[in-house]
């Protein structure tokens, strides 16, 4: 788990008004509550104390500290009492990560037969959240607001899914991404701006030539290749003519070279995702079909086609999604499936899909791949399993990065018997002709990241976090709606860049 050398700062907001006895009640409180948070086991971070802070030199001095720790991925603030919001100004100006305001309140009844004046001067969170909300406004300060008791559990699942969000943006800051390649036939949507990228979102694009991993995957040993294919034989079902013995296994154990080479190769540079070309596969014997869905499996970031930023963002939503049930992938929108209300897309990409979402014991087959340099190919075989999910895309606007994401309904498809491939049948919501029609009005790749485990709510943080456009396309969506809101984020775009 990633998450374990993470934590996320609480810092409660006060002043000195009320006296010092306040102060130390206000500590208690908070102490209490973050305890409270820690134990409740619904939260993926650490959650660490950091203090009542009652002047705008103990906010600043907090803000700055924050930035500078790389243990700290986001901080949560809650006014207990009354904070003027002037404190904050330089400590949320100098702020750079990702902020929470939890609005609560230490009791979570009023105490009818006791309150008294001293009760109300102490718990004013009621209208001191008001206030820091004012400021963080004024301010235009990107954050999250989860309103809540704090000892409820549907609180700790927002704060939960927020934490989530903060581990993989600090992941992403500094992504490397391997690409082996370029960008393939001149696709326009998979390219992108990668220096604005990397100011934006953290991403670092490196080209390797695929000659550089050639000598790693030539390096394996055979003793190498017998322990992992053991592993194979354990987790996975072999097709008959790719077993032990047969002419087809050859191309399993040069499958595995490949597995290991690559992964070496990845460490070497440091790097947490890669892209493929399947144009150019110079010195090796197949396209890495295979060893880019194991590796998936393991968290690298991966985009067929030269295509980085799908690379990256399935880097991010596996990190993200570490713990929970059901899977993330990259896939890819392949044939279309007319049926009235359950009309669907298939999704696929020849080899690389991760076997995490397998709804079945994943396959090993050994199949010619007619495009490109690729060959005969090893992959898994497998079909998704049933459930919703999110399905989103990050694309290059020319001012601005635009993520779109459609919610989805996994389907069983029928048996496809002389289709080879990994693959998901989904719905989009609200249906197929909306919900298809909105993701190209938009400008969506074909390329998507998959998760089954994230939410909405989770990718709404993200895009707010990384101050990117977010288009939602679920069961409330119009075309006629849609189509305004594009219009609507075009004025806001525009307007924004000529303000800065």
């Amino acid at each position: 788990m990633a998450f374990e050398n993470y934590e996320v700062w609480f810092v409660t907001g006060a002043q000195l008004l009320y006296g010092g006895d306040a102060v130390v009640k206000v500590d208690a409180h908070s102490n209490e509550m973050v305890k409270g948070l820690n134990e409740s086991g619904n939260l993926p971070v650490k959650v660490v104390y950091k203090g009542t802070a009652n002047s705008s030199a103990e906010i600043a001095e907090i803000m700055r500290a924050a930035n500078g720790d790389t243990k700290c991925i986001g901080m949560i603030t809650w006014m207990h009492t009354f904070s003027p919001a002037k404190m904050w100004i330089h400590g949320l100006l100098d702020y750079k990560k990702p902020l929470l305001h939890l609005h609560t309140q230490f009791d979570q009844q009023i105490p009818w037969g006791e309150i008294d004046m001293d009760y109300m001067n102490l718990n004013q969170s009621a209208h001191g959240d008001r206030e820091f909300g004012h400021i963080t406004s004024r301010l235009r300060k990107p954050r999250k607001v989860v309103v809540g008791y704090w000892k409820d559990k549907s609180t700790h699942d927002k704060i939960g899914g927020w934490m989530r969000v903060c581990a993989g943006w600090a992941d992403s800051q500094d992504m490397l991404i391997i690409r082996f390649g370029d960008n393939m036939n001149n696709v326009a949507v998979t390219d992108g701006d990668k220096v604005e990228a990397e100011i934006r979102l953290g991403y670092h694009v490196d080209n390797a030539p695929i000659a550089k991993l050639v000598p790693f995957v030539e390096a394996v040993t055979e003793a190498e290749i017998d322990a992992l294919v053991d592993v194979y034989e354990k987790i996975y079902d072999f097709a008959d003519d790719c077993k032990k013995g047969t002419e087809k296994h050859v191309s399993v154990r040069q499958a595995a070279a490949q597995e290991i080479g690559l992964r070496r190769f990845l460490e070497s540079k440091g790097a947490k995702a890669f892209t493929t070309s399947f144009n150019e596969l110079e010195g090796m014997s197949q396209l890495m079909g295979f060893a880019s869905q194991r590796l998936m499996a393991e968290g690298y970031g991966f985009g067929a086609e030269g295509d980085w930023k799908s690379a990256a963002l399935s880097r991010t939503m596996w990190v993200m999604a570490q713990g929970l049930p059901g899977g993330c992938s990259f896939l890819e929108d392949y044939v279309l499936n007319f049926d009235g209300e359950n009309s669907s897309i298939l999704q696929s990409h020849m080899l690389e899909i991760n076997p995490e979402i397998a709804g079945n014991k994943p396959r090993i087959e050994v199949h010619f791949l007619g495009i490109g340099d690729a060959g005969v190919c090893a992959r898994l075989i497998f079909q998704a399993h049933k459930g919703t999910g999110v399905a989103t895309t990050i694309v290059d606007m020319g001012n601005r990065f635009r993520m779109i994401l459609n919610e989805v309904e996994v389907i069983e498809p029928q048996a496809l018997p002389k289709l080879p491939v990994a693959c998901a049948l989904w719905k989009p919501m609200p249906n197929f002709e909306i919900g298809a029609g909105a993701w190209i009005l938009a400008g969506g790749t074909h390329h998507s990241c998959f998760s089954f485990s994230l939410t909405t709510e989770m990718m709404e943080d993200f895009a707010e976090i990384a101050d990117i456009e977010l288009l939602i396309i679920d069961k409330d969506t119009t075309i006629r709606q849609f189509r305004q809101d594009l219009r609507n984020n075009e004025v806001y775009y525009m307007l924004n860049k000529a303000l800065r």
